[in-house]
């Protein structure tokens, strides 16, 4: 069993030998006062240090002969520096600041005339800086006011932000200008940073953990990714059709498209549509690295983004896990959405209280909590002390064909027959859901009985097919589905699950150039027949490696088993839990070259599904099926990642 660290288990803060000698050479107020449990607004926003520097990365990556340097735009309060006291930083590395700018209203950086920062986009300088705290906004290699290319994830982009993070300790250069030679130095930061961003930005914070660089205390990654192949292919079948010299071309400054060919023939030459594992996937994932990551992670995604798919959330929670490292994860219903955007007030401060914690050393409870936030319906959240909680372990489901032609059931009993469907890349998990007690030519649906009881899905799930293919190509998708009436955050719409109003709500403090004010949302639900609860997929070419595609043999049986997203979702009492397997999930995947059709092996095929309870919860929740005695392995937090997914012939 891996060793692996609670989230109740933290760095001590003080011995107790220390706190009683304390409790004796102090009055309780001068106590209250030595032991600060939050950090307050006492410092002047208008009044801060703006200014810029350009970090020396060691790299040359638009090969002009010169090392590229990235630029750094810092906020900070002038009262500690004048006092002699050093500030933690909060840092956010972005390749988003001139070019679409970030968060719900896009804002990018502003300057003024001498070449500083006048906004800053967000709330994390407007609401830290009065408090105490560094805000540093990067720009990643190639974007903005920075030098070299951006390579989507890989080295320059990983060294752009880690270079920044080993300036802060004193342990790298940096210039007052872009090409200057004049030093500039951090003395005012105490060395300890956090990282914090959504999308691309937090993904920079995962890859620049995976380095275990010192003096990167924290990261708080949002919907981000944390292997760059999982964001583009799964498992040999394409989710894009796209690749990285796409974003890429997309972020980069004017400077860096035309010095920048280079990199640009690399991406596309790495990142072939066959979906083959290559070098320039390994460079880019994080997951194999995450036995480096020293700093604790507080991580945030929606359940149902469709842009940073879960999948990322399951792969590096498991391995973060497995390597014990500190952790706290929040799991909405939104799709591609900040926490800000969808549980403001909580959020802030949680975040507060986070940072105050890990950057500050307050002693303020927070690692005391529970472990996990999940949003059950929307706007109303629990809680779970570990996640996934104490006591899930994965049941084996299996479909079978069922009384009424086409339409299948799911249960414990090993199934029987075969099941029949042709791939149609006009439609989506929704039609095949929608269509559930109906026989239709371009799924195998499998459906329980009502639940008599709550059921509870938590973690990460496989589907196993066996299926017989007509053509040389053939795409597949596993869907878990709830049947059942429910009102959900609509993660389908434009907001992805929220709706944005006009009132404003401040965060802080503001100056003339830069509101801490932003738009308050709300949640834009829908009333729905059935919820889709995790997905996966996957190119039957790649039944013997998750690495490398072959051509199948039309009339030959392949087995392959897909990664379904992590999740956490409770089937109520009297829905259905069905699993659906078919082919092409039109927008969610592209179509394989040909049109199979597929013949499914119903012994030979099954789920592998984390319940609260695992087969012995399945069992009780689903009255008169067969009971089964539960899989002894527990899902407590960790799960063996697919070794396949990672480096040809090595391990984790």
């Amino acid at each position: 069993m891996p060793k692996r660290t609670r989230f109740t288990t933290w760095r001590p803060l003080a011995t107790a030998a220390t706190a009683a000698l304390l409790a004796t050479l102090i009055t309780p107020a001068a106590a209250a006062d030595a032991a600060p449990r939050e950090s307050r607004p006492v410092h002047s926003y208008d009044n801060a240090i703006r200014e810029a520097v350009w970090v020396d990365t060691g790299l040359d990556g638009d090969r002009d002969g010169k090392a590229d340097r990235v630029a750094v735009d810092i906020v900070r309060p002038r009262e500690p520096a004048r006092q002699g006291r050093k500030v933690p930083v909060i840092m956010d590395a972005s390749p988003y600041y001139s070019c679409c700018g970030r968060g719900n209203e896009s804002q990018k950086k502003t300057y003024d005339a001498n070449g500083d920062v006048t906004q800053m986009p967000l709330y994390y300088d407007n609401y830290f800086v009065p408090r105490g705290y560094a805000f540093v906004g990067v720009d990643l290699a190639g974007t903005n006011r920075s030098d070299g290319c951006v390579d989507v994830g890989g080295r320059s982009d990983i060294q752009s932000a880690k270079a920044v993070v080993y300036w802060l300790n004193g342990r790298a250069k940096a210039y007052t200008t872009r090409t200057g030679t004049t030093r500039a130095k951090a003395a005012w930061t105490n060395g300890k940073t956090g990282m914090i961003g959504k999308s691309w930005d937090g993904t920079i914070a995962n890859g620049v953990a995976a380095t275990g660089v010192e003096g990167l205390k924290t990261i708080v990654p949002i919907s981000a990714i944390s292997s760059w192949y999982d964001y583009y292919f799964q498992q040999g079948a394409p989710l894009y059709d796209s690749g990285p010299e796409w974003l890429s071309d997309y972020v980069n400054s004017p400077d860096a498209r035309a010095k920048c060919a280079a990199v640009q023939r690399k991406l596309v030459d790495g990142a072939p549509r066959t979906g083959d594992w290559t070098p320039l996937w390994t460079e880019r994932d994080y997951v194999r690295a995450a036995r480096k990551v020293k700093a604790s992670v507080f991580l945030v995604h929606g359940m149902q983004d469709l842009n940073v798919r879960m999948k990322h959330v399951g792969q590096w929670w498991d391995a973060l896990a497995k390597n014990g490292v500190e952790r706290k994860i929040w799991l909405s219903q939104t799709g591609h959405v900040d926490p800000f955007d969808f549980r403001r007030a909580t959020w802030v401060d949680t975040l507060h209280r986070w940072f105050d914690h890990e950057l500050m050393g307050y002693d303020n409870g927070v690692d005391r909590e529970p472990m996990a936030d999940i949003e059950r319906r929307p706007d109303q959240w629990t809680t779970s002390k570990t996640w996934p909680p104490a006591g899930t372990r994965a049941a084996t489901l299996r479909p079978d064909k069922g009384a009424q032609a086409g339409v299948g059931t799911l249960g414990l009993r090993r199934g029987h027959g075969t099941a029949t469907f042709t791939d149609d890349p006009k439609l989506s998990e929704t039609d095949w859901a929608a269509q559930i007690d109906k026989p239709t030519p371009e799924k195998a649906g499998f459906v329980t009985r009502p639940l008599t009881r709550d059921l509870r899905l938590s973690g990460s799930s496989e589907v196993t097919v066996t299926a017989t293919p007509s053509t040389p190509t053939a795409h597949l998708s596993a869907v878990l589905v709830d049947i059942g009436p429910a009102t959900i955050r609509d993660y389908a719409d434009a907001g992805e699950g929220i709706t944005t109003l006009t009132d404003r709500t401040c965060w802080g403090a503001s100056t003339a150039g830069d509101s801490s004010c932003f738009k308050e949302t709300k949640a834009k639900t829908a009333d729905v027949d059935y919820t889709i609860v995790s997905r996966g997929w996957a190119d039957l070419g790649n039944h013997a490696s998750d690495l490398t595609g072959a051509p199948l043999t039309p009339g030959k049986r392949y087995t392959i088993t897909l990664d379904l997203a992590a999740t956490d979702h409770v089937v109520p009492k009297g829905h259905r839990l069905a699993l659906i397997v078919a082919g092409t999930d039109k927008g969610l995947i592209d179509p394989p070259a040909d049109t199979p059709k597929l013949t499914v092996d119903l012994s030979r095929t099954s789920a592998r599904v984390p319940f609260v309870g695992g087969a012995a919860a399945f069992a009780r929740a689903t009255t008169g099926a067969a009971s089964a005695t539960p899989d002894p392995t527990l899902l407590d937090g960790v799960r063996d990642p697919r070794t396949a997914h990672r480096v040809p012939g090595g391990s984790q």
